[in-house]
């Protein structure tokens, strides 16, 4: 089981690598859509955790180098 865990772990990474551009605008689009449904409201709790995760995916992009 540690296996296969550690298998879908380096295929984040790679995934990451290869397509964290593609995955941080998503991530963006995400958080611009949830953002308008909620009129606003929740902006700035929207925006951190928009950054956290792409920070994160760039993160696992960088574990492959």
């Amino acid at each position: 089981m540690f296996d296969a865990l550690k298998g879908l772990k380096d295929k984040a990474e790679t995934l990451a690598e290869a397509h964290g551009d593609k995955i941080s605008d998503g991530l963006e689009k995400a958080g611009d859509f949830i953002d308008s449904k909620t009129d606003g409201k929740h902006s700035d709790k929207i925006d951190t955790a928009v950054d956290k995760a792409q920070e994160y995916v760039q993160g696992l992009g960088e574990k492959k180098d």
